[in-house]
């Protein structure tokens, strides 16, 4: 299918691009800078852009059979680009019709939070990552409220490792077993298989090892 991504010159985007091609997917990659993304393909296009223009983002959006958000803010802890971008896009997809919506958040957020540990709902939510934290809720608060065929994927912390396939996902919100992490490569995978399965659509599975 045709299927655009925002977000996809960071490591996460990277997977899901690079896993997309190989699945035989025609790939719009939006990037602020596209010099970031050297992969090369014939069914890859790149289109250079702010998510925060909303001309840039519409025209991106058109055509496309499905979207993928996997936005995020580097090294910036008080950024919004997460959910002001992500309302962005949200009003581009309704505007021109484009219902499938995939948006990658965090595990912790919403009614997941007690699946974290103390390290992480005190040390990293709490207080390191806090309003990294806030930008996430919110982004899931406009995709909530939206009328596309959403699914909102919440990770655990991003490790580097394998595409295993290997992992759980969907499990409840008092679960303590998880491992609280998860490869780029996994999170991608799990993403991509959502553009062929709607179980979890209107849903917010968490997934980790």
């Amino acid at each position: 299918m045709n299927l655009l991504i925002f977000g996809s010159t960071g490591g996460t985007g990277r997977q899901v691009v690079q896993q997309a091609l190989e699945q035989g997917h025609t790939v719009t990659a939006f990037a602020r800078d596209r010099s970031k993304l050297d992969i090369q393909h014939p069914n890859l296009k790149v289109v250079q852009g702010d998510v925060m223009d909303s001309t840039s983002v519409e025209k991106a959006v058109q055509d496309q059979d499905a979207v993928v958000c996997v936005l995020g803010a580097g090294q910036n802890m008080t950024s919004k680009i997460r959910s002001q971008g992500t309302q962005q896009i949200i009003q581009a997809m309704e505007k021109e019709g484009i219902q499938r919506f995939i948006c990658q958040s965090t595990l912790g957020a919403g009614d997941s939070w007690e699946n974290l540990n103390f390290f992480w709902k005190y040390i990293m939510f709490g207080f390191l990552l806090r309003k990294p934290f806030a930008d996430h809720q919110l982004q899931e608060d406009y995709v909530k409220q939206s009328h596309l065929d959403w699914t909102i994927v919440r990770p655990g912390a991003f490790v580097d490792g394998e595409q295993t396939g290997n992992y759980r996902h969907g499990f409840p919100g008092n679960d303590k077993t998880s491992k609280l992490k998860i490869s780029r490569a996994d999170v991608a995978d799990f993403i991509l298989k959502q553009l062929i399965d709607d179980s979890y659509l209107h849903q917010t599975p968490s997934i980790s090892y």
